[in-house]
């Protein structure tokens, strides 16, 4: 158990450097995703269900905001 925690805070730290680190947005959204799953199921197996569920809400609007983002830089010539 204790080894699967420390997976999760190693992928969760993974994902968060995918994100700062990738010049692609899509790219970025992967690594904000699998930040966020590995982030949630840690918490959860700490038992802090709230704010797993905090936490994926605030993730769930910034990857909303950074998708939307993106998709119209992206589509925008100029």
């Amino acid at each position: 158990i204790a080894y699967f925690k420390l997976f999760l805070g190693f992928c969760f730290v993974l994902g968060g450097l995918a994100v700062a680190s990738n010049l692609f947005p899509y790219y970025g959204g992967v690594g904000l995703v699998l930040a966020l799953f590995a982030g949630c199921r840690w918490l959860l197996s700490l038992g802090v269900s709230f704010v797993a569920l905090v936490l994926f809400m605030v993730y769930l609007g910034g990857m909303l905001v950074g998708f939307v983002y993106s998709v119209s830089l992206a589509a925008d010539p100029f």
